[in-house]
């Protein structure tokens, strides 16, 4: 029979898994999730503002994807089909 050291610093490798850097990692990832969280909440208020400011929340992520796009020519290839598709069904 096996016989499991009772030392936490003799743990880290339990069966053939190295259980501090398992944890580490783990911690790390909920700590982001965390983080993405309260910046969502700081961006859904910056929109909150600018809707109070008279800005229309729906165009201005648009306008915020825009100047996101790093790749300038596959955001003018969307905008020509975006307004060729439009013309087609009318709007």
């Amino acid at each position: 029979m096996t016989e499991f050291p009772k030392d936490h610093n003799e743990t880290a490798n339990v069966g053939g898994i190295a259980a501090d850097r398992l944890q580490s990692i783990v911690d790390r990832y909920i700590r982001l999730e965390e983080e993405k969280k309260a910046l969502a909440s700081d961006q859904k208020d910056i929109l909150t503002e600018a809707a109070s400011a008279g800005f229309d929340k729906k165009v201005l992520r648009q306008l915020i994807r825009i100047v996101q796009t790093k790749d300038k020519d596959a955001l003018e290839t969307q905008e020509t089909l975006l307004d060729i598709y439009r013309r087609a069904i009318g709007v």
